[in-house]
């Protein structure tokens, strides 16, 4: 099976000036002066907070997934990672989404080190993102690389954009799922991982 590329589009460079003075004019839109003595430094920490938030785009999930380990006794049941948590900002208002991940799969003669898994939903979340396509993307990676039996990823999350602007609803997650191979397929398995993770 061929490893769809999940790597960002490329884009033209821009340099620190450029993101700098960029944050200088929002600033300015707001009604501020960036020239002022509390905002002075504030456009460099802005840039330098906007790669850590979206370095995703710099990192490829699928090489985390590359190194295997086949000598685990024949182990065929479910490995789970639960309560991944994760920052992401949507892709509509740049606003956080802050949540958890739960990601499982069935190994098909080969496991791959549970820090790599934490490391796929990272990658992905460190880009803009609406919640339905991250989790469709953990998944996918997921199951293009190992090719595992099934492949389980449930994504709990709270929008800034929906309880800081818009309707203003605190308290409200969204729950998202992708279920493939035997996830899908079958429904015992199926009702065991989402058992696993909290959802039934």
């Amino acid at each position: 099976m061929a490893t769809r590329k999940t790597a960002a589009p490329k884009v033209p460079a821009v340099s620190q000036a450029q993101a700098e003075d960029a944050i200088k004019l929002l600033l300015r839109w707001a009604g501020d002066d960036p020239t002022r003595e509390g905002l002075l430094d504030t456009p460099k920490r802005v840039a330098k907070a906007y790669k850590e938030w979206f370095g995703g785009y710099d990192m490829h999930p699928e090489d985390y997934l590359k190194r295997t380990f086949e000598e685990v006794e024949g182990y065929d049941e479910m490995v789970i990672l639960r309560d991944i948590e994760f920052e992401s900002h949507c892709e509509h208002h740049m606003a956080p989404i802050i949540g958890v991940a739960h990601v499982g799969y069935i190994p098909n003669g080969r496991v791959v080190g549970i820090s790599k898994l934490a490391r796929v939903v990272e990658a992905y979340a460190k880009r803009l993102q609406v919640q339905e396509k991250m989790t469709a993307q953990i998944a996918n990676c997921i199951l293009d690389v190992l090719q595992p039996k099934g492949v389980g990823v449930v994504v709990v999350a709270k929008h800034e954009c929906m309880t800081t602007r818009g309707v203003h609803k605190t308290g409200v997650s969204m729950v998202t799922s992708k279920l493939l191979g035997s996830f899908r397929e079958d429904a015992r398995t199926r009702a065991e991982f989402l058992q696993c993770v909290g959802m039934k």
